[in-house]
């Protein structure tokens, strides 16, 4: 019975990442106080809770870098949308600001996406009892 409530605890510290769609920065603390309540419990329960706080702040941090980009793109359309004022320094005109803000929300809604994908894989592999270790993931705890 002991080894079905540890895979239950790590099922339920990879899926608490979830939280982050509740409320800010859920992604990253749900984890890390459910993996700080219970890393005393079991090494297999510490080895899930940091996979899934390395994750959850490496993909925050992607997350973050990508959003930073949108804000170029924001302001070259926004100065572009002004009629009579022409801000284009190097000559070309069109919705090439446009496209590049596209590009960037559908890569970021893919990584997402991934991201959910990802998830639900370790949480699933927990529950099994086997260890998962998500790929691209700084290991900011070790």
């Amino acid at each position: 019975m002991q080894h079905n409530n540890q895979n239950t605890n790590a099922f339920l510290i990879h899926i608490s990442a979830f939280a982050g769609y509740l409320f800010p920065l859920g992604s990253i603390l749900t984890p890390l106080i459910l993996w700080q309540t219970l890393k005393e419990r079991s090494t297999y329960l510490d080895e899930h809770g940091k996979e899934a706080v390395n994750f959850n702040i490496s993909f925050g941090l992607y997350i973050f870098i990508l959003s930073a980009s949108f804000i170029p793109f924001f302001f070259g359309n926004l100065f572009n949308w002004f009629n009579g004022v022409d801000f284009d320094f190097d000559g070309h005109h069109g919705f090439r600001g446009l496209f590049g803000f596209i590009g960037i929300a559908s890569l970021a809604g893919i990584i997402s996406l991934i991201k959910i994908a990802l998830i639900i894989i370790a949480a699933m592999k927990a529950n099994k009892g086997e260890m998962y270790h998500y790929p691209f993931t700084i290991k900011f705890i070790k």
